[in-house]
């Protein structure tokens, strides 16, 4: 596949963002392949495409496919693996959202609330004992708050997020 300029300077940037997110680069950049190609593409087409090496578009698939994000779809009359991603950004947004929630957010809520009923917690200074129970209480309230998100649909969640500050007036 030869890439526009515009389709370039894309998948490079994702790259870079991906990087700022934990995310690794050619990770990233194989997602924003197959987001702007909007097709499904076999493992040696993206290896041409991006330049990367084919045991490295192996980890990246199947570090994608671990995220839900990249999934196998077989075409008629070729017998390799294609690889492709959801074209809907609001679904793609809906999918990383709910995997950091189940890798990073909910692991954290449980550690705070085994800790918050140890012994030793009951042991700790009072203000430690309220920073930790703060830092629980963000965490919980983050758990629900994107739960309830995740469950909207993709208009409710636009509308929702375009109102932005301005949803304090009818909080008053």
């Amino acid at each position: 596949m030869k890439l526009t300029p515009l389709a370039e300077k894309f998948i490079l940037h994702w790259g870079e963002m991906g990087t700022q997110w934990g995310v690794n680069r050619t990770v990233a950049q194989i997602h924003a392949l197959l987001f702007i190609a909007a097709r499904p593409m076999a493992a040696d087409e993206i290896c041409d495409t991006l330049g990367v090496a084919r045991s490295n578009v192996s980890n990246s698939i199947k570090e994608l496919q671990s995220w839900r994000l990249v999934t196998v779809v077989h075409q008629l009359g070729d017998r390799r693996d294609h690889f492709e991603t959801n074209g809907d950004v609001w679904e793609l947004f809906r999918i990383i959202a709910a995997e950091r929630q189940r890798r990073e957010i909910e692991p954290t809520e449980r550690f705070l609330t085994e800790m918050m009923a140890s012994p030793e917690f009951a042991e700790q200074d009072k203000e430690v004992q309220r920073r930790i129970t703060q830092t629980h209480d963000l965490i919980s309230t983050l758990t629900v708050w994107t739960g309830q998100m995740l469950k909207l649909s993709s208009a409710t969640l636009v509308r929702l997020l375009k109102l932005g500050s301005s949803i304090q007036k009818f909080l008053k």
